[in-house]
Parts: C-alpha cells; structure tokens; sequence
C-alpha cells in the first residue's frame, strides 16, 4: 500500500502542517522580553542640614524700674521747727536709700506747714524743713543736682481741720518725681 519513502514523507508533511498550523493558529504574539536589568537608583541626595548656628545669648536688657512717688514716704516735723525728729531719721535714710537706688531719679522735696502763722512766716518755715530734707540727703552723698526744694507753707494742707491732729499731719515735706 504505502511505499516506506512516502510515509515517511507523509510523517514530515504532516509534522509541517500541524507546526505551521498550531504557530499560525496562536491569537497571542509572542514578544520576546529582554531580560530586566536591575536598574539601582543613586541613593537619594539629602540636603544637608543647615548647620545649626546657636545665636549668643541676649541678656534682656535691664529697664530701669520707674519708681512711683507713693515709694517715698513722708516726713513729719514737730510744732514751729525744721530739724529732722529723731523718730523720722529712719525714714529719710529709707528715702536717701530709694534715691541711691535710683541713680537717675531727681525729686521735687516740698516744704508744708500748718495753719497756725503767717503766711510768710510758714512760707520761710516750709523752705526751711524741705531744706533740711535737702541737707540730710546731700550728707547722705545724693547729689544735690539731683534735688530741688519749694515750700507751699499753709496752702496745700494734708489733712482739714483746727487741732493738733490735722496740724501734725500737715507739717510735713513730701517728695515728688521730676525725672527718671
């Protein structure tokens, strides 16, 4: 039937077809795929930190402290005189220390008197206790650039009234701020 030539090349045919068929036949193309290299990044540059420059330390810078003129207490003098009483010394001294404290503080010492006199007469009497005031704080070593003094006598009275307890209380001298 078959000679052995023709199926053997029957057998190649067929092989040929079934080949050329089953290649043909695919709905997928074939792609061929490079092998991936690995791809390395370079490392991710950072920027460099900003060196931290420390600044020097700022000292606040000190205000002077304002004082207030209720700082300063007031000086109390007895009947018809102008020396310092020796109960008031204490608080002179507390009042040239505040000054001394407060080297750009100048004052204002006001001389006051009571009622009882004549108006010039407590005139003179306020001048001569805010003088004193004066003279006790340059012994202190304030310089008197730093001091003034005026007297209002009887007319600015600390306390109203025609008894020794409002007249003790305007016998005084009192202590106002001119400048800080």
């Amino acid at each position: 039937m078959y000679k052995k030539g023709n199926v053997a090349l029957i057998l190649v045919l067929s092989l040929f077809v079934a080949l050329a068929f089953f290649n043909g036949c695919s709905s997928k193309k074939k792609v061929v795929e490079e092998p991936k290299k690995e791809v390395t990044k370079a490392p991710e540059e950072k920027p460099a930190p900003k060196p931290v420059v420390k600044e020097p330390e700022r000292k606040p810078v000190e205000q002077p402290t304002r004082i207030q003129e209720s700082a300063f207490q007031t000086v109390y003098f007895d009947f018809d005189k102008s020396d310092i009483r020796s109960d008031m010394k204490g608080v002179v001294t507390g009042n040239a220390e505040i000054l001394n404290k407060n080297n750009s503080v100048k004052i204002l010492i006001e001389g006051h008197c009571d009622e009882r006199g004549t108006n010039e007469y407590n005139m003179a009497l306020g001048q001569r206790r805010a003088d004193s005031v004066k003279q006790f704080f340059m012994d202190y070593g304030i310089s008197s650039s730093r001091l003034s003094t005026i007297s209002y006598g009887e007319e600015r009275p600390a306390a109203q009234g025609h008894n020794e307890t409002a007249w003790s209380k305007n016998r005084r001298s009192e202590f106002r701020i001119t400048s800080q």
